[in-house]
């Protein structure tokens, strides 16, 4: 769930465009549970703020933005696993479509989410990258209005950061990135599933258009600003080209994100300080 962290950008982006749309007390019915073929009896999933719902092997949840979940869900349908990562499959209705009167289905993958395996995750989350790397950028990227997607928009340059010390910090530290944009999951840390045998699943897909060492910038920041992740590892660039100014933008992308969402407080500022320090002085030194 949300909580004080902010730092949650692929369910959680949904339920908070869906809240916007009023829908915050729905639950699924009988009939459009029946439309996408589940089963057995209903039980409300921790996390998306209550509104994800598992119905037998089929999980089912409002959407935020029709185009992107139909989008997601045509790549997803046909996108091929390995060894490396799986992804869960979409599940389409009675009628063919990937959503229906406002919801999605998707297949239920077991296992549980460990930030703690911070290598592990950018190790999946590469590979993903690498399976989609020849996908044009979809058309809603550009036109996505919530939080999460203004302050990526700011991070990379494209609009005015919020006026803040450390924003302002880590702004003085923008460089060119030399790498190449392609769509990338923009929120890999806590959307990574283990289970024993099986390969690390990527759920909760939050689409945007960088390059693709982004994800595991963003996830490093994450990890070590709010699960203990060591900041003397912050440098471990895993092989990813620009990993300073990855770093930059990754923090600067949450942190604006925080400052949209209007729960940035002095907390926050003792907090993502020293981590923004370090990535600065990272960063000038791989200029």
């Amino acid at each position: 769930m949300l909580g004080p962290t902010g730092i949650r950008s692929g369910a959680e982006r949904d339920t908070w465009c869906v809240a916007e749309l009023g829908m915050t007390e729905h639950m699924p019915t009988a009939e459009l549970l029946a439309a996408f073929g589940a089963r057995g009896s209903l039980e409300r999933m921790s996390g998306g703020r209550g509104l994800t719902w598992r119905a037998g092997d089929i999980v089912v949840r409002p959407v935020g933005d029709p185009e992107e979940s139909t989008w997601k869900s045509r790549v997803l349908a046909t996108l091929e696993g390995s060894d490396e990562f799986t992804v869960p499959r979409p599940i389409p209705d009675d009628r063919g479509a990937w959503v229906r009167d406002g919801w999605e289905a998707w297949e239920w993958i077991p296992g549980a989410a460990d930030e703690s395996r911070v290598d592990e995750i950018v190790h999946a989350g590469t590979a993903f990258h690498q399976s989609i790397a020849a996908l044009p950028c979809p058309e809603f990227i550009a036109g996505s209005d919530d939080a999460w997607s203004r302050a990526d928009r700011m991070a990379w340059g494209e609009d005015a950061l919020p006026s803040s010390e450390l924003l302002d910090l880590l702004a003085g530290a923008f460089r060119a990135v030399g790498s190449a944009s392609q769509v990338i999951h923009g929120d890999l840390l806590g959307n990574v599933m283990f289970a024993p045998g099986r390969p690390p699943a990527l759920i909760d897909w939050a689409p945007y258009w960088r390059p693709p060492g982004s994800g595991a910038a963003i996830a490093v920041v994450d990890a070590v600003c709010w699960h203990g992740h060591p900041l003397e590892r912050i440098g471990d660039d895993r092989g990813v080209s620009d990993w300073g100014q990855l770093l930059v933008r990754a923090l600067a992308f949450r942190i604006a994100t925080l400052h949209l969402l209007g729960s940035w407080n002095q907390g926050h500022v003792e907090r993502h300080r020293p981590v923004a320090a370090a990535i600065v002085e990272l960063a000038k030194a791989t200029v």
